[in-house]
């Protein structure tokens, strides 16, 4: 169960089923949301012109071939803000307090988080194969509110992605919470290979992590992402 910000989790079933689509994706239409929520297309239409009026979607037409043209929808910046981001303009004035008092501190700070979690992390994989262990890091990690899932790739890898950075904010001025996060995944995967593909701070859709058994040998080529 994805951990959600209260306004987000008061919100009704369909209409955050579609936000969190649209998170994880960036954009869709309404026939691909139609599909992957199994709902009718005229269903989403209904939905979308709803949450457009909100303003918590937005669109862009796409036209080019014959026929009606497709409207491809993503969420606004105040649909985004429903997704937790813990605090961010607080966290980051209290470890400027700490970083003027003892700049050490701060590193400090950001080590300690990485132990608890990876602590709790490896008592939740304890005693599970390779595959559950991958599916239980992405459930760590969407119950932190990072909106996580994972992809099997077809040579034996996988895809973790997080389509919500609950640290955001922090990431944005200290490196060091970005830094603790893939340390945390190394940690509690040791027996796998990790890289980071994409970075939410450099400008990605989302943040997403490789993950290769250490005898599977890396593949020419980007991952799939569906």
């Amino acid at each position: 169960m994805t951990s959600a910000h209260p306004v987000l989790t008061a919100l009704p079933v369909t209409r955050r089923a579609v936000l969190n689509s649209l998170k994880r994706r960036g954009e869709a239409s309404a026939e691909d949301l139609a599909q992957s929520l199994e709902m009718t297309v005229s269903g989403a239409r209904q939905q979308l012109t709803a949450m457009a009026r909100d303003g918590l979607v937005t669109f862009r037409e796409e036209r080019g071939r014959p026929g009606r043209p497709r409207f491809f929808y993503r969420l606004t910046p105040a649909a985004d803000a429903l997704y937790p981001r813990m605090y961010a303009e607080l966290t980051n004035k209290l470890l400027e307090y700490v970083e003027d008092a003892d700049p050490e501190l701060v590193e400090q700070v950001f080590s300690r988080r990485r132990r608890r979690r990876i602590e709790n992390g490896r008592t939740r994989l304890a005693g599970l194969g390779f595959e559950k262990k991958v599916a239980e890091l992405a459930a760590f990690l969407d119950e932190d509110g990072y909106l996580a899932d994972c992809v099997a790739q077809e040579d034996g890898s996988w895809l973790v992605r997080e389509h919500n950075c609950a640290i955001f904010g922090v990431a944005l001025k200290y490196g060091s919470a970005c830094g603790s996060e893939i340390e945390f995944i190394r940690a509690v995967l040791p027996e796998a290979d990790i890289d980071r593909i994409s970075h939410m701070v450099a400008g990605a859709h989302n943040c997403s992590y490789l993950i290769r058994p250490k005898a599977i040998r890396p593949k020419v080529g980007r991952p799939s992402e569906t």
